[in-house]
């Protein structure tokens, strides 16, 4: 068996292991990625964040969502329309993605080893190829970036055909009359919203009594009613009980009894890591139940040079956030007096159909809490942008403390909020206050306007409790 040394190792090519391996790159320190796949990307790339987004913009784009109403033109989603047709773009996309990633490696002189990797010690990976030859590496440090793929109940048969998870679900071979979702966290809301505006009568299904409990319940509450009115229900408070295939149908039988009939079935609640077949317990790392890696502060798990990042290692589990969890594990394998750290007011994005986003407290966790705060509200039909593209579902909360009004949270649902929320999240990591946005002037028309809105109701509420 062959045997190479490196200064860093890869296990895992998703946007953790990609960032990780070109800041120990930038460092000129001898770097490989081992990938089990034969293209680099990981989930992201190839069935995860990259293809759902590019789907969402295509069905926005051929169904016409706001256009129709908003310039008096006829049109919708057309009765024929073909899963290839749909995919076209999606496939457009990640093969440009993958053709960066590749210039990347190329271009730090980073190795791709082909095949599935595995720790054999502290400092030793083997990766056994799809043709059965095995090498042997060594390195100063390792990093773990496996990632995570979607959990499997046993007693569900996902065949792919009828029932699907996560990820299989962008292989649909036909575009299905009725879809019924189990699990309504992000991956279930987003897909929900794709596949209602496509016409296909989507039911969510989870025993939990509200969509997306970490959002504000008011932005929760909008985006709620804006599934009700695009057709989609919610059945919720009353979970999955039996799953099975009948006469070419998917029938879920609820806690309490009700039968849901439906074309086929998205599973979607929870995903489990990619840590069965690294070895783990060959070195002493231990896993959780659902097979995630604990580090430290520096990313390092309990084996000392061995770091893991991204999905594998659970919450938050962005993508944007793993990318610099990977950077950072490079930086502390090799300069260790280094003390960066990802700034902990982290955005979040949910690309639902609106979009929802936000950064910081909700109302929730502050009323926990026994914080005294209030609160301002712009609703895009009040912003001339707002009317211009037809969103008159929109809107921006901002939280913020009653007393020093300084900025505690932003919640938007409605278009563009994932971009929007930055504003807010750069406000807030300065310790900004409401007077900020009162005093600034904002383009217009724009819907950045509905920040200085939200802060003038702030004020006018602020008047009526002092």
């Amino acid at each position: 068996m062959s045997e190479k040394h490196f200064d860093l190792i890869v296990i895992g090519s998703g946007p953790a292991g990609e960032k990780a391996a070109i800041e120990a790159a930038k460092m000129h320190k001898t770097t490989a990625i081992v990938e089990r796949h034969s293209v680099q990307g990981g989930v992201c790339i190839h069935t995860g964040t990259i293809p759902s987004k590019t789907l969402r913009e295509t069905v926005l784009y051929i169904s016409g969502l706001r256009q129709r109403s908003a310039y008096g033109l006829m049109g919708g989603v057309r009765p024929n329309v073909t899963v290839r047709e749909l995919m076209y773009r999606k496939d457009q996309v990640i093969q440009e993605e993958l053709d960066v990633i590749q210039q990347n490696m190329a271009r730090h002189r980073i190795e791709v080893i082909q095949g599935t990797g595995s720790l054999t010690g502290s400092n030793r990976v083997k990766v056994v190829g799809d043709n059965g030859i095995e090498q042997s590496l060594t390195a100063e440090a390792i990093v773990l970036s496996t990632g995570t793929r979607p959990y499997h109940p046993d007693d569900i048969d996902f065949d792919h055909k009828f029932i699907y998870d996560g990820e299989s679900i962008l292989n649909l071979d036909i575009l299905p009359q009725s879809l019924t979702i189990i699990g309504g966290g992000v991956i279930g809301c987003e897909y929900a919203c794709i596949f209602a505006h496509l016409g296909i009568n989507v039911t969510i299904v989870d025993d939990r009594e509200q969509l997306l409990s970490f959002l504000d319940r008011e932005i929760v509450e909008a985006l709620m009613y804006l599934m009700r009115k695009y057709r989609i229900t919610l059945n919720l408070g009353d979970g999955a009980d039996q799953v099975e295939i009948r006469n070419n149908q998917v029938i879920v039988v609820t806690k309490r009894g009700r039968k849901i009939v439906s074309d086929r079935l998205l599973y979607a609640a929870g995903r489990v890591g990619n840590t069965e077949s690294l070895g783990l317990d060959k070195v002493g790392i231990e896993v959780n139940k659902r097979g995630l890696i604990k580090v430290d502060g520096q990313y390092e798990t309990g084996v000392k040079g061995i770091y893991a990042v991204g999905d594998v290692i659970g919450f938050p589990s962005l993508a944007s956030v793993s990318m610099d969890q990977g950077r950072l594990a490079a930086l502390h394998a090799f300069r260790k007096n280094d003390t960066s750290c990802i700034n902990t007011l982290l955005p979040y994005g949910i690309y639902t159909i609106p979009e929802v986003s936000m950064v910081g407290e909700t109302e929730e966790t502050l009323t926990e809490a026994g914080h005294d705060y209030s609160v301002g509200i712009a609703r895009f039909f009040e912003l001339a942008r707002g009317q211009i593209i037809n969103d008159h579902d929109g809107l921006l909360k901002l939280i913020f403390d009653a007393k020093s009004r300084r900025i505690l949270g932003v919640h938007i649902v409605g278009e563009r909020a994932t971009e929007l929320i930055h504003i807010g999240q750069a406000v807030m990591t300065h310790g900004g206050t409401l007077d900020y946005f009162v005093d600034t002037v904002f383009n217009y028309p724009t819907l950045t306007e509905a920040y200085k809105v939200a802060a003038l109701d702030g004020f006018a509420r602020l008047s009526q409790l002092f």
